[in-house]
C-alpha cells in the first residue's frame, strides 16, 4: 500500500538524484530509504527507479508515483499547517498567488482592509511557482490566484475584479509621445523593459507585437515596478504598464502614455479560486473585498 512516506521519498529522489542525498533530507538512513522503497517496488512488481552512475532517475512507474505526490503532499502539509495555527488560536493563513507582478501594489489595497477584519488571519503572497499559477492552486499550494490571464478547469472559480488599460509608458518629452496612439511599427526602434516573464505572457508581446509580425530593438528584464519607472524617466527605454499604475507612480510627473493601438489594449484582472465550499471560512470574504477594491478603482477613474 502506498503511504506518504512512499511519497516524500520518490519526490526527493526527483529533487536530489541521489539515495544519499534524499536520505539526508529526509532524516533517514539510506538503508531505511531503500527497505521502505523496495519493499513497494516487491508490492507491486514494478521498478520505480534505476541507477545511472551515482544518480538514480525514475521510471515510468516513478513517474507516477511523483506525480501523486506532487498532488497530494501540499495538501498534507497545508492541513497540517492550519492545525498548528488553530492549536495556536489562530483562524489560519491566506496563501495568494500572483501572476501579475504590477497588480502587487493593487494587492495591498485589498490585504490592509482584510487584516483587519480577519485579525486571526495571516496573509502570504507568491510569485514563483513550480509548475504554474493554475496547478498551484489545483494542488492547495495557494488559497487564491490573482491573473489577469485565467487557464480554464473544472475544478477552478474565476471572479473578475477589476478591468483595466494597458499603455505604452515613456518620459515626458519621447518622440512618440506627439502621436495619438502606438502601433506595433512604432516600437522597432525602442528598447523595451518588462517584468522578467517570458515573452508569451507579456500582453504587450502576445497582443500587439506579434500578431502584427514586429518586435523592438531591444528587451531588458527589471524585477521591481519602481526601478522600471526611473529606468524609463531617465530616457533608458520605454514600458508597458496598466494606465493607473503610471497615474499612481510617484514618477508620474516625468513620464506620459499613450494607448496601444487605436482601440487601446484592455485587461481584467481575475481572482481565482476552488470550487469547493470555502472551508477556510474567509476566501469568500477576500473575494468580495477584491471586487468592491475594483470598484472603486473604476470610479476614481
Amino acid at each position: 500500500m502506498i503511504d506518504r512516506q512512499h511519497l516524500r521519498i520518490v519526490k526527493a529522489i526527483q529533487t536530489h538524484g541521489t539515495m544519499t542525498e534524499a536520505a539526508k533530507s529526509l532524516f533517514l538512513t539510506q538503508s531505511a530509504l531503500s527497505h521502505a522503497m523496495k519493499k513497494l517496488e516487491h508490492e507491486f512488481d514494478v521498478p520505480l527507479w534505476q541507477k545511472e552512475g551515482r544518480h538514480l532517475i525514475l521510471t515510468q512507474a516513478g513517474e507516477s508515483l511523483l506525480g501523486l505526490a506532487q498532488r497530494i503532499l501540499p495538501q498534507f502539509e497545508h492541513t497540517e499547517s492550519q492545525l498548528r495555527r488553530f492549536a495556536q488560536g489562530k483562524q489560519g493563513i491566506l496563501r495568494i498567488g500572483m501572476e501579475c507582478y504590477p497588480c502587487f501594489e493593487w494587492l495591498l489595497k485589498i490585504v490592509a482592509p482584510f487584516l483587519k477584519a480577519f485579525p486571526d488571519v495571516d496573509v502570504d503572497v507568491r510569485r514563483a511557482f513550480s509548475f504554474g499559477g493554475l496547478q498551484a492552486l489545483h494542488g492547495y499550494d495557494i488559497d487564491v490566484l490573482i491573473t489577469p490571464d485565467p487557464l480554464h478547469l473544472d475544478a477552478i472559480t474565476y471572479t473578475p475584479v477589476f478591468s483595466y488599460e494597458q499603455v505604452l509608458v515613456m518620459h515626458n518629452d519621447h518622440e512618440l509621445g506627439d502621436k495619438a496612439f502606438i502601433t506595433p511599427r512604432d516600437l522597432v526602434k525602442e528598447t523595451l523593459i518588462s517584468y522578467p516573464v517570458e515573452r508569451s505572457r507579456l500582453d504587450i508581446f502576445s497582443q500587439f507585437l506579434t500578431p502584427a509580425n514586429a518586435s523592438v530593438k531591444s528587451h531588458k528584464t527589471i524585477e521591481t515596478t519602481e526601478i522600471i519607472l526611473q529606468m524609463v524617466t531617465a530616457g533608458r527605454g520605454v514600458t508597458a504598464l496598466p494606465k493607473w499604475l503610471v497615474e499612481e507612480s510617484k514618477e508620474c510627473e516625468s513620464l506620459i502614455y499613450r494607448s496601444l493601438g487605436e482601440k487601446g489594449l484592455e485587461k481584467t484582472l481575475y481572482v481565482g479560486h476552488r470550487k469547493q465550499s470555502d472551508t477556510l471560512g474567509f476566501i469568500d470574504s477576500f473575494v468580495a473585498m477584491a471586487i468592491e477594491q475594483g470598484k472603486q478603482a473604476k470610479r476614481t477613474e
